[in-house]
């Protein structure tokens, strides 16, 4: 009876009832978890414990739940947010999520839309002790045309399927990955950003929940998308060039290792140089390869390239680097512009006398970066503070196509 309860505080968080969502759904949901609610209560009240925390904890939740329902049925007013101030965090977290979950005995479930809170989950799951978890970035936003729209979901959903096979976990089918995540975006639109003030950010997650010792993958598995209201990833803004710091102690990836995979444990090592370079003035850190510490690889968190005259580089998928959808769009995009695109290695030397690097990622969408620093050597390329001509030009042609304000020739763009 404790999950019944855990469920209803998630739902007591009212923000999730002032979304655009259909009422008859949201009334189907709370009466689901009313009569659960009864449920555990009768449960309590049988085995004499009516006096218990846990009864008078279920009771009040059940009160509230009851005022909450009469409240939406008056009327759901929309969320308030301050779209002029919109950073990328959880400050503007959407109301709503999806949850779908994986056992052997019936595969993957249809899922459902549920209130955004905790998810019940043993001490003993797996992704808790061995770190069976993939995820994927992604983003909604509104078009010129006044309509949610979502950039090449289809990508994402492949990448996660790759990635699941890496961590013998069952993946996702397409259908089900692109379908939840139209769901989300269509039950969280209120939180949908007006155009060109930021995006709906979309945080798709397959993780090994169910409860094993022993190392081995998980009986049971949870696929879950929440999002939130989120404007530039680096605080400068958007367009406001970077500095980054070449790492010279650790590395992010080796050659058949992890590297290529989107997978959770691939990122909170880089926080302890990513930190240390913040406090230094940098806004994040580029790595080197890990057999010759020569060549870029990758910054903490997106792919790095570089510029020279009308050849744009970047380093090639070896298995070290992450196949970000961000960077192929823009290999792609750039190619038709008349750009010559290598995917090479790019040696630190050539990156210092490049004449633009930029870093490409959904959060970062394209960013140029402002300097380079190496052995206490500091290359400079964007002149007061203004973004590269080639990084912008990228820039302009990825996000026109991504907001509809020019005509997707790809079919990158899928209306939700």
């Amino acid at each position: 009876y404790l999950v019944p309860g855990i469920i209803i505080s998630c739902m007591l968080g009212t923000r999730w009832l002032k979304q655009s969502i259909p009422w008859t759904l949201v009334r189907n949901m709370m009466q689901g978890v009313q009569r659960t609610t009864r449920g555990s209560l009768a449960h309590v009240s049988s085995e004499r414990h009516t006096c218990s925390p846990m009864a008078l904890s279920l009771r009040g939740h059940q009160k509230r739940l009851t005022r909450a329902m009469a409240s939406v049925a008056e009327g759901r007013p929309a969320v308030k947010i301050d779209w002029d101030k919109l950073g990328f965090g959880l400050d503007n977290v959407a109301s709503t999520m999806y949850v779908a979950r994986w056992t052997q005995e019936t595969g993957w479930d249809k899922g459902q839309l549920l209130p955004y809170g905790p998810m019940p989950m043993l001490p003993s799951a797996q992704v808790l002790n061995y770190g069976q978890a993939v995820f994927e970035g992604m983003k909604a936003q509104q078009s010129a045309k006044g309509r949610p729209v979502l950039f090449r979901p289809d990508q994402n959903a492949a990448r996660m399927q790759a990635g699941a096979a890496r961590l013998s976990m069952p993946p996702v089918p397409e259908q089900q990955f692109v379908g939840a995540v139209k769901d989300i975006v269509a039950a969280n639109n209120d939180f949908v950003p007006p155009h060109g003030k930021g995006s709906l950010y979309l945080r798709p997650l397959l993780i090994g929940s169910g409860p094993i010792l022993g190392l081995g993958p998980a009986p049971e598995y949870t696929f879950t998308i929440y999002a939130a209201a989120v404007g530039a990833y680096f605080k400068g803004g958007q367009l406001t060039p970077i500095d980054l710091i070449v790492e010279e102690r650790f590395h992010r990836a080796a050659p058949g290792g992890m590297g290529g995979t989107k997978a959770a444990g691939n990122y909170s090592p880089v926080l302890v140089t990513q930190l240390e370079a913040k406090k230094a003035g940098y806004s994040d850190v580029v790595y080197l390869d890990a057999k010759t510490d020569q060549y870029l690889e990758e910054v903490s968190s997106c792919n790095v390239f570089s510029v020279k005259g009308k050849v744009i580089k970047t380093p090639p998928l070896q298995g070290t680097i992450l196949p970000g959808v961000t960077r192929r769009s823009i290999i792609e995009l750039a190619r038709l512009r008349g750009y010559t695109v290598l995917e090479e290695p790019i040696s630190i030397q050539e990156a210092m006398e490049s004449d633009e690097v930029f870093t490409t990622g959904t959060a970062v969408v394209v960013s140029s970066v402002g300097s380079l620093t190496y052995k206490g050597q500091r290359r400079t390329y964007a002149a007061d503070g203004q973004p590269g001509k080639t990084t912008l030009e990228m820039y302009q042609a990825l996000t026109d196509i991504q907001q509809e304000r020019s005509e997707d020739t790809q079919g990158w763009v899928v209306p939700v």
